[in-house]
Parts: C-alpha cells; sequence; structure tokens
C-alpha cells in the first residue's frame, strides 16, 4: 500500500505488500520488499535496499547505497522469519548495513530514535541500540550488542560480540571494544582502557557541576582502587543517595556479562 506515488520515482521497485505512509520520498533504483513497513516523513534515496521484515519509523534520513533489513551474517541463521525495528528521526548516511535479528536471540535488532549513523557503519544482527548515539565513519557492532544512550563511538571503531555499550560512553577512533565499558566512561585504544570519564557530554546532557564531580569519584572507586566489581558496587550504592545519577553507573556494571574494560 503506498498512499503517496507522487514522492516514489518511478524507477524504484516496492513490493506490493510494502507499507508506505504519506510523506515517505523514495529515490531511484532503490528497492524495497515485502513486510516492509516505513512510517511518515522518512526519506530515502537512490539506490537503497530495504527488506522485511522490517518496521521504520518516522523522519528517518537513509542516505544511498545502505542496506537495511538484510539476512545476517551469522552462520547459524537459515531463513527464519526475524527483525528489525528503527524508531523516529534516525540518519543512516551513505553504505550503512543494518541486519536483522535470529532466533538464537530475541529475533530482532532494534533502534531508537535520533541517532546518527556515519558513512559505512555495521550494525550486526540483535543488537540494541538506544537513543541520540553517535557511530562515526567505519565503525562497526558485531551480533546480540548493546549501546546505551547518548553513546559515541570514533571512527573504525570495533565492538566485539556480546558486549555492551554504557550510556554516556565515549570511544576514541579505533577502539577495538573486547570488554563491556561502563556507563560514562572514556576509552581508547586496542584493547580498549578506561580514560576517566565524559565530563563534556555530562554537561552538555545537564549534569550539574556536582554530579559530575561525584561521578568522577565513582570512576575513581571502580577504577583506581583496585577493587572487585561486587565490592565496587556496594561502595557506589552508598552514593546514590547523594548523587541518583551514579546508578546508571551500577546498573551498568551490574548487567556486565564480559567483564568491563580496566
Amino acid at each position: 500500500m503506498i498512499e503517496n506515488s507522487n514522492l516514489i520515482h518511478p524507477s524504484a521497485i516496492i513490493d506490493p505488500s510494502a507499507v508506505i505512509a504519506d510523506g515517505v520520498c523514495v529515490g531511484p533504483w532503490t528497492i524495497i520488499g515485502p513486510d516492509v513497513t516505513i512510517d511518515e516523513g522518512t526519506k530515502i534515496a537512490s539506490h537503497v535496499v530495504i527488506k522485511g521484515a522490517c518496521k521504520i519509523g518516522k523522519n528517518n534520513q537513509i542516505f544511498q547505497f545502505c542496506s537495511i533489513g538484510e539476512d545476517c551474517q551469522d552462520k547459524k541463521y537459515a531463513g527464519e522469519k526475524t527483525y528489525l525495528e528503527i524508531g523516529d528521526d534516525n540518519v543512516f548516511r551513505e553504505s550503512c548495513t543494518i541486519h536483522r535479528g535470529t532466533v538464537q536471540d530475541n529475533s530482532i535488532t532494534k533502534i531508537g530514535n535520533r541517532n546518527l549513523f556515519m558513512v559505512n557503519v555495521h550494525v550486526a544482527h540483535d543488537c540494541i541500540i538506544g537513543n541520540d548515539i553517535i557511530m562515526a565513519n567505519n565503525s562497526a557492532a558485531a551480533g546480540h550488542v548493546v549501546i546505551g544512550d547518548r553513546a559515541i563511538l570514533g571512527g573504525f571503531s570495533a565492538i566485539h560480540q556480546f558486549c555492551h555499550i554504557g550510556a554516556f560512553v565515549m570511544c576514541g577512533a579505533g577502539t577495538v571494544i573486547l570488554k563491556d565499558i561502563p556507563a560514562f566512561v572514556m576509552s581508547n585504544g586496542n584493547p580498549a582502557k578506561p580514560h576517566g570519564i565524559n565530563a563534556e557530554g555530562l554537561k552538555r546532557a545537564g549534569y550539574s557541576s556536582e554530579a559530575v564531580l561525584n561521578i568522577k569519584r565513582a570512576y575513581k572507586i571502580v577504577f583506581r582502587q583496585q577493587l572487585t566489581l561486587e565490592e565496587a558496587v556496594k561502595t557506589l550504592s552508598v552514593m546514590v543517595a547523594q548523587t541518583p545519577e551514579i546508578q546508571v553507573l551500577i546498573d551498568s556494571l551490574n548487567q556486565s556479562t564480559r567483564g568491563i574494560i580496566r
């Protein structure tokens, strides 16, 4: 069902079962397959391929040569019906590849709102991407990766499968992430090493100077006092009454499955 054929270039190939809302623009030589739903205001450039089952929200921008909703690269994948869900106001620059999930996980890859995926970014099967995230050119997330809100991944960053990246994490260019990165932490290197907290990002998000100072203190408890994670979490829990934002750090530590970078 196409509600706005005047915004669809005549060379685009769209399956009759695809649901294209009012105000969606589709450029030349783009292919949209069955089981695809695209909400109003989304703009799709030329030479894009979108496959189902895929649900794309409102006001997204998808630049040329992107592949959205393709079968995953997991060798266990055997053609099962799996899903991709994309929220609103995301930007996918040239040549991004976003794959659907697998039945070995929850069968779905999910992307939130207002994210920027720069040129040649790869998001693999079963990833869960939050909101207001930036993945710079050529950065890649392997399967089952979770990325928290407002994280920033520098160009050519590479995330190992099953890793968790906490909220407000900032990774420098070329960072190789083999373990989980707790919330607020800045990191760089191969393998990734912690380098303090993303203080500037926190200030821009409206965190008070006192909260930022206490998060810096929490960072030192985790990374400078040679405590076990259990000991660090116990110490941090005392600070939550004064600085509730530290609960975000505690949650990311408790959710770690691969161990954290040190």
